[in-house]
């Protein structure tokens, strides 16, 4: 069974796009178009990669991993691992995610080797 990858973001054009590739790093994919519905899907089985819009319209970056953390704790899981993505050039925001427990950033747009490069950073092709 492949690990499962949450991506979490708005546009339907980036899930598409990112699901297209982490499906061909071996993951399979789950999509939520909210940091809500994502914290709903999260607490009926936790994946083991999400990857996060920091700037949902619902949920900021920081408050959802703290309740992403809460949920693990809940059903005794490990954390997820966290990429955030950003459209953004502040390194103040990348501290900020960075801090706040995400593991990894993706700065958009991204690519193919973009997305790969992080996965691989972050430790997540071990599973291929």
């Amino acid at each position: 069974m492949s690990p499962q990858c949450l991506i979490v973001d708005q546009s339907p054009m980036v899930r598409r796009v990112a699901a297209r590739i982490i499906r061909e790093l071996g993951y399979e994919v789950i999509e939520a178009k909210s940091g809500l519905e994502a914290l709903d899907l999260c607490r009926n089985a936790l994946p083991a990669v999400v990857m996060l819009d920091w700037k949902t319209p619902d949920v900021a970056g920081a408050e959802f991993i703290g309740a992403l953390r809460d949920v693990a704790d809940q059903l005794g899981e490990p954390m997820p691992t966290i990429l955030f993505c950003t459209g953004e050039r502040s390194v103040e925001q990348i501290v900020t995610a960075l801090r706040a427990g995400a593991d990894e950033y993706i700065m958009k747009p991204f690519d193919s080797d973009i997305i790969e490069s992080k996965f691989a950073m972050a430790g997540l092709l071990e599973h291929r």
